[in-house]
């Protein structure tokens, strides 16, 4: 069994953790980036394929202090990094530092590149080019207080990638922030859920894979683990077939999942229905053109969740003639949705104050680099 960290985004951290539970994981412990849990290469494996809410899964190698260039160099040695890639491969230092004698990350991914070729040169005479783009071998370094933690990123590029997003409107919402917020509703999968500004449908879409128990990971072509030579193919496959006969289909007996998702934007739409094609879960959802302004729930619908991540005028710079749209959604809501529960992703207090509705709940979490709230409201 070996110690690995879940990366999350902020805000993130208590869904990933229920996650992790209820996927069977043992979790450790928490810090600002994410959830320590511990498994072995298989879990590893499935976490990779299976995890909605976590951006990556590192492999902690090496903790140390450092207070001088030949700490970090010599530390770095230590360990040995050429069982991981062949001498031809490549790599890439992903640096952060923060309170620490070296104020230059730049400097310490030098440093770290320095002692991690040199072992591949004085083995191989030959060594690993370095490759920022999808590189064979990312090695993360935290410094923080003068004390180094190196991790190897077995993911590559980020779970929030899942694959079937090939269209998408200006500024849309992470994949795995998506799936976080809708964990954050407590949306059981029989409630209603509807999104009303349903943009490129990614709130909609990882509620479908959700409800299908279809793995995120399914649709991603390689992860950064296949290209170790660590790697274990057989127990790969092995768990891949696991999960992907967990799925449960959309002809299933009893399977009717309400969601639906609206936009005024027929361009949008069709860029929704489109990711849900290729997500395989078109037939999951029902999409229609509707503009917020004239928003009425399906007929005979019962009461459930409205998620919505409308825009916050930060991107698009149109902050005064966004406030008529809050202002035409919180109109609607109030007139023809009494019951329901609204779940608003925002980035403006100036726009939610349009709304004029009084929030039950406020949880901070991070859109891309935008500071943002995710707001819970009981529509009376």
């Amino acid at each position: 069994m070996a110690k690995f960290l879940a990366l999350t985004s902020v805000g993130l951290r208590d869904v990933l953790e229920e996650e992790l539970n209820q996927l069977g994981y043992r979790t450790l412990d928490r810090d600002t980036s994410g959830v320590w849990f511990e498994t072995n290469w298989a879990g590893c494996y499935r976490a990779n394929l299976c995890l909605r809410t976590a951006s990556k899964i590192l492999l902690p190698i090496l903790d140390f202090p450092a207070y001088k260039p030949e700490d970090l160099y010599h530390n770095i040695r230590k360990h040995d990094f050429t069982k991981y890639i062949e001498p031809d491969k490549t790599i890439s230092i992903d640096a952060h530092v923060r309170e620490s004698v070296f104020q230059d990350q730049r400097f310490v991914a030098m440093k770290v590149k320095d002692a991690i070729v040199d072992q591949f040169r004085e083995k191989y005479d030959l060594r690993p080019s370095i490759e920022r783009v999808r590189p064979d071998l990312e090695i993360i370094v935290r410094v923080l207080k003068n004390t180094v933690s190196v991790a190897i990123n077995t993911t590559g590029d980020s779970l929030s990638i899942r694959g079937y997003r090939k269209h998408s409107v200006e500024a849309p919402l992470r994949e795995h922030l998506a799936a976080g917020l809708l964990a954050m509703t407590k949306w059981d999968g029989q409630t209603p859920l509807l999104d009303p500004m349903c943009g490129s449908g990614t709130f909609l879409i990882e509620a479908a894979l959700k409800v299908m128990n279809v793995a995120p990971g399914t649709f991603r072509k390689h992860f950064a683990f296949q290209g170790h030579l660590i790697f274990k193919p057989d127990v790969w496959s092995q768990v891949l077939e696991e999960v992907m006969e967990q799925e449960r289909g959309e002809g299933e007996e009893g399977f009717c999942p309400p969601i639906y998702g609206f936009d005024r934007d027929v361009k949008a739409l069709n860029m929704a229905k489109k990711n849900a094609e290729m997500a395989g879960v078109s037939e999951a959802i029902v999409f229609a053109r509707q503009d917020v302004a004239t928003l009425v729930p399906p007929e005979g619908l019962a009461p459930g969740i409205i998620i919505v991540n409308p825009p916050y005028g930060e991107r698009l710079g149109v902050t005064e003639q966004l406030k008529d749209v809050y202002r035409d959604l919180a109109f609607s809501l109030k007139q023809n949705f009494k019951g329901w529960r609204l779940f608003l992703l925002s980035g403006n207090e100036e726009l939610t104050g349009a709304l004029r509705l009084k929030a039950e709940r406020k949880i901070k979490v991070y859109n891309s680099n935008l500071d943002c709230r995710f707001l819970e409201y009981r529509i009376r």
